[in-house]
């Protein structure tokens, strides 16, 4: 059964919107786009590229698709415009029933997700937040790819946001020792690890 990976890139305070680009996603009014571009070497360009060249599927919720979709068909031979031009591409959303992308699937619910893991070795999830907190509560993430910036905005889409809108509590293990890049930047890698144990009374040791 193949696996299905979020790979993220997320701030010091948990904000993951916008890294590529100032225009790249302003909802909310958010202005502070394209910060991580200033934390890019080779290094970490390495471990994003070698992500992606081992994916063998691409699955996105609905505003990363468009921004994804709106952008990636146009870069001509750009390697990573290569990969996602020419994989199997899924987008969850409950109004899109056509894709325009070439290659890119429909799907109206996250459960079906399940039978793509019986399709695809190693299915990879970017950006898309609304669709990796579905994902997590569905049972349906088996890697947490966080590419941690040490930047903090103060404003922005954060994975965990705290509305309480089912999300579990989640304990997660370190899949793999962290690593550091020139930049600053980390990529620290999980797995879920069942419920989250809380409870425990500090000032009771």
């Amino acid at each position: 059964m193949g696996t299905v990976s979020v790979d993220l890139f997320i701030t010091l305070d948990g904000v993951y919107q916008g890294p590529g680009g100032p225009q790249e996603d302003v909802a909310g009014g958010f202005d502070v786009g394209g910060w991580q571009g200033a934390f890019l070497d080779e290094e970490a360009g390495g471990a994003i590229m070698a992500g992606i060249e081992g994916m063998d599927a691409l699955l996105l919720g609905r505003r990363t698709y468009d921004i994804f979709a709106g952008y990636w068909p146009h870069q001509g031979d750009d390697p990573i415009a290569v990969k996602f031009n020419a994989m199997p591409k899924f987008v969850v959303s409950r109004t899109l029933t056509s894709a325009g992308w070439e290659g890119t699937t429909a799907l109206a619910e996250v459960a079906e997700v399940r039978s793509l893991k019986d399709r695809f070795d190693d299915i990879h999830v970017i950006g898309s937040g609304d669709l990796v907190r579905s994902l997590l509560e569905a049972g349906l993430v088996d890697r947490l790819n966080l590419y941690l910036y040490p930047v903090a905005l103060g404003k922005g889409k954060r994975l965990f946001d705290g509305e309480g809108d089912g999300f579990v509590p989640t304990a997660f293990a370190l899949a793999e020792p962290p690593r550091a890049f020139p930049s600053g930047a980390m990529l620290l890698v999980y797995t879920p690890a069942g419920p989250a144990v809380t409870g425990f009374d500090m000032s009771a040791q």
